[in-house]
Order: structure tokens, then sequence, then C-alpha cells
């Protein structure tokens, strides 16, 4: 097992030696700076397991360095150091999210007992994170019986056993992120991170460095080296959610990524090598993008080896009930409510319900009706108005005009209740902004109409 790498930045020579030489005996990897300058130059500066950090620095101070790092996705545990603490220092330091606080002279007693109790709770946290997602999060999640839903399970679960990518197909909502940490977690990555992009939300022009990181000085505002999501989640799965939103050249440098397991950072010229499993997910046809030449057939290729097709809840009616039941007992839990039911009354009108936001709509539907009904049973009058109130369709209309009919008018409620704000409308549906925008201009829908 690889020795733990800590980063001293310190500009007392004296007390830089003693701490490595004091860390170095018990086995640990240890580096050394002298400033904010050096730290942010340095290539482990964004990879130590723990950092310790002078409070006064030439060119800076500890607690400013210690807010760069968490800001650049480094979760290693940070011990700050203090020739002349006050309680005021620890206080701010504490707040900033440092782990320990030393007071010069340093004990060597003191240094190692600190530098050992943030590297085992951050073991200990990382563990508790996946224990989480496997326990509380994602295995209780994957709820349903219905042979659509049962279908993407198996398969996703056949697909972990490999480092096969992963391409999972369906409509917002569906559950498509629970599915790609049920891969995660059963595959021979899943002692690594398991790093979520959702690519529709990152602007064009910083998806490059959202994915692959910059040096600093690269751009405007560049103002020191971070690493991108590709190299944080080296050694684990990168999960990229609405994949078909990327451009045309960051596609090129993600299939570069997939063919060689490496690329440079922006403004960089070091090649950085990854391992790390792949699963994408999206909402569009990707098939038709690439005839349309708006999706690169190779990257599709190299995305969809193992493709996965997650319905959307109106697909799959008879779990509504399993899921309306764990909605409601988990948000109580959550919040410390008294423990609500669903009277018999609730389950045949969310059944009938067309759910064009699928499991997150429905999610917040079920929360909403838990907060704003007084009593301990939620009823037909606690469901919002915009799903007990149902167009019915004409005795010719087709499944696919009644569903538009039945999204139509839900979608023009919300915005009509926001006074047509898409992001609080976005919010209201439990839809992503951009994927309501889409919808708005689909089902040709504007203000007044």
């Amino acid at each position: 097992m690889a020795s733990k790498r800590v980063l001293i930045v310190d500009d007392e020579e004296n007390i830089g030696r003693s701490l490595r030489m004091i860390l170095e005996r018990e086995g640990y990897g240890v580096s050394l700076c002298k400033s904010v300058s050096d730290f942010q130059r340095h290539p482990d500066s964004q990879r130590a397991d723990a950092y310790l950090f002078d409070m006064k620095l030439p060119d800076g101070n500890g607690i400013d360095l210690l807010k760069s790092v968490r800001q650049n996705g480094a979760p290693a545990p940070a011990i700050m150091i203090s020739g002349h603490g006050t309680i005021a220092d620890a206080v701010e330091a504490t707040r900033a999210g440092a782990f320990d606080f030393l007071e010069k002279p340093l004990s060597r007693d003191r240094v190692l007992l600190a530098v050992k109790n943030a590297l085992a709770n951050s073991t200990l946290r990382q563990e508790n994170e996946r224990l989480r997602e496997l326990v509380g999060g994602t295995a209780p999640k994957m709820i349903g019986s219905s042979p659509a839903w049962q279908r993407a399970v198996d398969q996703a679960s056949m697909a972990a056993r490999s480092d096969a990518r992963v391409l999972l197909i369906g409509e917002s909502g569906t559950g498509k992120e629970l599915l790609a940490a049920h891969i995660h977690s059963l595959s021979p990555f899943s002692s690594g991170p398991f790093v979520k992009v959702n690519c529709a939300a990152i602007p064009t022009e910083l998806i490059e460095t959202e994915l692959f990181g910059h040096e600093k000085g690269s751009f405007t505002g560049a103002t020191a080296t971070r690493r991108g999501k590709f190299e944080l989640a080296d050694g684990g799965t990168i999960f990229l959610d609405e994949v078909g939103d990327l451009h045309g050249a960051s596609q090129a440098k993600l299939l570069r990524v997939l063919q060689e397991g490496e690329f440079h950072r922006v403004g960089g010229e070091q090649i950085i090598r990854v391992n790390v499993r792949v699963i994408s997910a999206t909402n569009r046809d990707l098939s038709a993008m690439v005839i349309q030449e708006k999706f690169r057939e190779d990257l599709y290729y190299r995305l969809s080896v193992v493709p996965i097709r997650v319905p959307a809840l109106r697909e799959r009616p008879h779990d509504i009930r399993l899921m309306a039941e764990y909605f409601l007992e988990d948000f109580c839990a959550r919040n410390n409510f008294k423990r609500k039911m669903l009277d018999e009354t609730v389950f045949a009108m969310l059944e009938s319900y067309a759910w064009p936001g699928n499991a997150r709509e429905l999610r917040n539907v079920i929360e909403r009706m838990a907060i704003l009904t007084p009593g301990e049973r939620l009823t037909r009058e606690s469901i919002p108005v915009e799903v007990r109130v149902q167009r019915e369709a004409g005795p010719k209309s087709t499944i696919q005009e009644a569903r538009e009919s039945a999204e139509r008018e839900h979608i023009l409620r919300a915005l009509e209740e926001t006074n047509w704000n898409v992001s609080g409308a976005a919010r209201t549906l439990g839809m992503e902004r951009t994927n309501l925008h889409k919808r708005i201009r689909a089902l040709g829908l504007t203000r007044g109409k």
C-alpha cells in the first residue's frame, strides 16, 4: 500500500525540516513549500492526502490557501499551524474547514496525533459516503417490480461486473443517476470515487475546464491550477449526465480520453493519464443526432458499448404506490416529521397521472403534500391541483396526444404560477431548466396561451 502524502506549506525552514523528519520517520511521503506561489506550482498541490498550512505566509495566509484548495475540489484534511494563535484564528480556521489547529512550538507527539487523526477521519468519511450510497442511498431507491424497470436494473447489474462503458437512455427524472450509482457500487471501480457531471448545466465555454481542469494563468480568472472531473475520478467512475449536450470540440477531447486514457488540462502541455470507468446518460436520441451530424459517430459507439433504456414512470404505474410510500417515509424521517400515511384514495389518482417529470416529479409532489397537509393522513385533497385536474383526451386522441395534452397543461400551470419564471417553474416541476426550455419549444408554448 502506498504511503500517505502530506504537503507542508511553511516559510520557516527549520520548522519545515523538523516536520518532514518527524513524518518521514513514520512512513509518510512529505513535500515542502515555502509560499502560496510554491504551493500552486507544486504537482501534488491538489493530490495530497493531508495538508499542514502555516497561518502566516510571505504571499498570503493559510486560511485563504485552504479555501482555494476546497474550491478546486481537493477533499484532503488540512491542519493549520500558527506561531501566535488566538481563539479567533482557531474559529476562523475551523469555519474554513480545517481539521485541527496547532500552535508553535510544535510537539512531535501532537503533530503525529493530529496527522494520524486527520487521515483516519478522512478515510472513515470516504467509507461512510460509500456505505451511505450503497445502504442509505442507491439500494433502497431501486424500487419497483414492473418488468420494464426490472429489466433495466438487471442489465445494469450485469454490465457493472466489467469495465464496459454504459449509456443510459431515458427521459429526465427516470432514475438514470440512480442506475449509474448502482453500476458503480457493483463494479471493480467501487472503491474509487463516483464523480457526477451534468453536461447540460455547464456553460459551453466552461465544459472543457470542468472535465479536464486548467493550469494557472491559462485564462482570465485562472488564479490557480485546478483538477478536472476526470482527474478527480481516477480509479473510480465518472457519470456524464446529458452527454448529448456536449459541443463538437468537447466531444473530440472526450473521445481522446476514451481511446487513450489521457488528456491535458486547458492551457497545459503535460499529459495526464487516468483509469476511469465512464457511464453516460441522455434524454436525447443520440443515434438520430449522429445522422444529423450533431454528435460524433465514433464517440457514440465508444459510449454505448452497453446501452440501457430506462423506462418512464407512466410505463410502470404499478410501481407508483411503492415509490410514493418510500418518498413519504424518507421525507418524514429526514425532516423529523411525525410519520404520515397516504390514504387509499390517493393511489388511483397518482397512477392515472402522466408524470411528465417522472420519479423526480413524484417525489416533489409527495414532499409538497407532506409539508402542506397538517394531519397525519394525506388524502385526495392533499394532491396538488395540476395532478387532480386532468384534461380528458377526446375519443380519437392517441396516447401520445393525450400525454402531450397533460404535459402541456402541467407545464403551463407551473409557468403561470411563477409568472413565467422558467427557473422557478423548473424547480416546481422537478426538471432541469435546460430541459424545460426544450419542452416549452417542443410544445409551442408562449405566454398568454
